[in-house]
């Protein structure tokens, strides 16, 4: 994921300039990890694609005020959560959504380097392991592990607090550490 620098800095530009290089810069970095967390809502990729496009229609439309958002990616994952439900309830397909109700799918594709001398076997061990996990174990492991968010950002998202983040990613490491036999190294947020 970019630094906060480089995202305050399209921020800037796309609000100032109307830089539109900028924009699809943000876009790209965005459009796929906001897809995956509108897609855990709605359970339509067709759904999601129109969710995520109208929250990158909507920062275009009001650039203007863009630059006095202070935490640009999680007034994103906010946004998309927001109209996610806001979808939800126009369909009358639930009242609300907790975070025990979304699906999500970790990815397969890692690209670091210590990640790329896993075996084969041992990523399927690992994926397996993550598909084993609650729904909220597995939710937040996505957004610590995959999207990068930090444990605050999550917490605003999720709208819990950030013990509940500590404790689901506790509990999510363990139960993959149990299934794979491996030690984690808890990170510090």
């Amino acid at each position: 994921m970019f630094h906060a620098d480089q995202i305050r800095e399209w921020q800037r530009r796309i609000a100032l300039e109307d830089d539109e290089i900028a924009y699809r810069e943000l876009f790209v970095v965005f459009y796929k990890p906001l897809l995956q967390f509108a897609f855990s809502f709605v359970r339509s990729h067709e759904t999601a694609e129109e969710i995520v496009s109208d929250v990158f229609i909507n920062i275009w439309e009001k650039r203007r005020q863009l630059e006095a958002i202070q935490r640009l990616k999680v007034y994103l994952y906010v946004a998309t959560k927001n109209r996610s439900l806001k979808y939800l309830l126009k369909q009358q397909k639930q009242a609300a959504v907790t975070i025990d109700d979304l699906l999500v799918e970790p990815e397969s594709q890692y690209h670091n380097p210590e990640q790329l001398m896993v075996t084969a076997e041992m990523l399927q061990r690992i994926e397996a392991a993550i598909n084993g996990l609650p729904p909220r174990c597995k939710a937040i492991f996505k957004l610590v592990r995959e999207d990068g968010l930090k444990y605050k950002e999550i917490a605003e998202i999720l709208n819990v607090s950030v013990k509940t983040i500590d404790n689901q990613l506790a509990i999510a490491l363990t139960k993959i550490a149990n299934t794979i036999k491996v030690t984690f190294r808890k990170t510090p947020r």
